[in-house]
């Protein structure tokens, strides 16, 4: 099975875009924020001019089963770095819809209030580092300069009432395709 080769190209930093190494630790610093990660032990980065590559620390690879894992361990983490790299500079969002007869979302200081069939409201308080707008009662859109965190929350807000496949009422991603069924025919 053919690998991907993603930790073969050297990543570009872009202007305004800061990459802090500190032995393990590594700080992506761009206009919308600073992000974080740590690298395993056998792993380090170099750096040159405005690229970066993640590549294996020497004397790791002791046998052909540490050259795969460390392969796919440099591909992870260049893929991380990325995707930091384009949440400091550009950042990430969600869509999601909240489709139904009487449901809708709205803002409450820091806490999504969803009336989604439900007996009472579905108070869902927003995480630290995510903004969520409301610009229609039945529009919901996330977003955030983590693209796990972002894709996180919207899935726990989906997740509150999936799309129902008979009625078609619940809470789902602007460009999800739900297959929809017949119901029973008497």
């Amino acid at each position: 099975m053919p690998q991907s080769r993603i930790a073969d190209k050297p990543t570009i930093v872009p202007e305004g875009v800061e990459i802090i190494v500190d032995g393990e630790n590594v700080k992506v610093k761009g206009k919308n924020g600073e992000l974080s990660i740590k690298l395993p032990e056998n792993l380090e980065i170099k750096q040159e001019k405005n690229e970066i590559l993640v590549v294996g620390k020497e004397g790791i690879v002791k046998r052909s089963s540490d050259n795969k894992r460390l392969k796919a361990l440099r591909g992870t983490y260049t893929s991380h770095l990325r995707n930091m790299i384009e949440g400091v500079t550009n950042g990430y969002q969600k869509e999601l819809d909240v489709i139904g007869v009487g449901y809708r979302a709205q803002l409450q200081g820091k806490n999504l209030v969803l009336n989604i069939g439900y007996s009472q409201p579905v108070q869902f308080p927003i995480p630290e580092g995510i903004t969520v707008e409301v610009p229609q009662p039945t529009k919901v859109i996330v977003k955030g300069i983590d693209k796990y965190q972002v894709g996180e929350t919207a899935a726990k807000i989906r997740k509150l009432r999936k799309v129902n496949v008979y009625s078609g009422k619940g809470i789902k991603y602007v460009n999800e395709l739900v297959l929809r069924k017949e119901g029973k025919k008497v």
